[in-house]
């Protein structure tokens, strides 16, 4: 294959884009659900970061629609769902994992969404785990005025809480729709942070140029959930708490900065305090500790957001989750 997106007449509506990272258990079932879709004006555009694995073995043969994109090493989710954002040609950039396995309407929700619905310009899908299908994994995100952030209804029953469309914060990038332009104009992922988080931070800036994001109950996806590192890694924990401190310092605008501070501290050291208690603490320490050394590029990064923001900071209110203290859920 090649590192240039195939020619045809005229260019896909969507563009997929599938980061992946040693993942043999997945790719093939999920690269099948793909093919599966009622959906067919789009493109496949694969990025691999860097695996030592054989999730690669074969699959210019097996799969020769795909555009396959090799990089050299682990750039991180972020860095390479940009690279392959930058690759696409599609109107809509549509984000799947690896390890997520769309039903065959997904892409045909999500793009009869994009036309039904223009005041909202991206869209999240309705995350199911994989091993327990009758439950929740996540039904968009949601974000604390502390700076913590969470996918909406993770774990609970989907009997008990049957999914409604409604406008959500963000999207779990797991498996979400963008409008292409909109994801440039904001500057796609911040690739700093690597991976976790990253579509927490995408969200804030859409919303700051007034974008809204609404849930989609029937694009159904079913999610393995930290399939390459493990939901309860340090890698994860590492990262997770690290780059939640950087989103609030660049997204915050105007006085809820300010007003929320002082949360956001509370939350940091209570964070601290309570991995030191079940004997965590140190991957937490550096994440805080790297987070504050980052501070001065994360700054300068803030006074460029916000001198652009198209909206009134009390706007943000309206989207915020601010009950006392955050709801249960899985963090981002």
């Amino acid at each position: 294959m090649n590192d240039s997106p195939p020619l045809s007449a005229s260019p896909p509506l969507v563009s997929v884009v599938i980061v992946n990272w040693n993942g043999q258990s997945f790719l093939e079932r999920n690269l099948r659900a793909l093919s599966a879709q009622t959906f067919r004006d789009f493109e496949i555009i694969l990025i691999d970061n860097g695996s030592t694995d054989d999730s690669l073995e074969g699959l210019e043969i097996r799969w020769p629609e795909v555009h396959l994109k090799r990089l050299h090493r682990n750039l991180g989710f972020a860095a390479a769902n940009n690279r392959g954002v930058a690759l696409s040609r599609g109107d809509w950039i549509a984000l799947l994992n690896n390890d997520a396995f769309p039903s065959p309407n997904w892409l045909e929700t999500l793009v009869n969404a994009g036309r039904d619905h223009p005041e909202y310009t991206f869209f999240a899908s309705c995350l199911l785990s994989l091993s327990q299908t009758d439950t929740i994994d996540g039904l968009g995100d949601a974000y604390h005025y502390t700076g913590y952030a969470w996918r909406q209804s993770h774990g609970r029953p989907l009997g008990k809480h049957p999914p409604a469309s409604v406008e959500v914060f963000g999207p779990c990038a797991a498996a979400a729709l963008y409008h292409r332009k909109d994801w440039l104009a904001a500057g796609g992922f911040d690739e700093s942070f690597f991976c976790y988080h990253e579509d927490v931070d995408l969200a804030f800036r859409l919303r700051l140029q007034g974008h809204r994001c609404l849930f989609l109950p029937e694009a159904v996806v079913e999610h393995v959930g930290s399939g390459s590192q493990g939901a309860a890694s340090d890698f994860v924990r590492y990262h997770s708490h690290r780059n939640l401190v950087w989103t609030f310092v660049k997204n915050m605008p105007g006085f809820l900065f300010f007003l929320f501070l002082p949360a956001h501290l509370l939350l940091n050291l209570g964070t601290l305090g309570y991995f030191f208690l079940i004997g965590r603490g140190p991957v937490i320490w550096r994440s805080k500790r790297d987070a504050i050394r980052g501070l001065g590029r994360v700054w300068n990064q803030r006074r460029i957001i916000q001198k652009n923001r198209r909206i009134p900071a009390r706007h943000i209110l309206k989207v915020l989750n601010l009950r006392l203290f955050p709801r249960s859920g899985r963090g981002r």
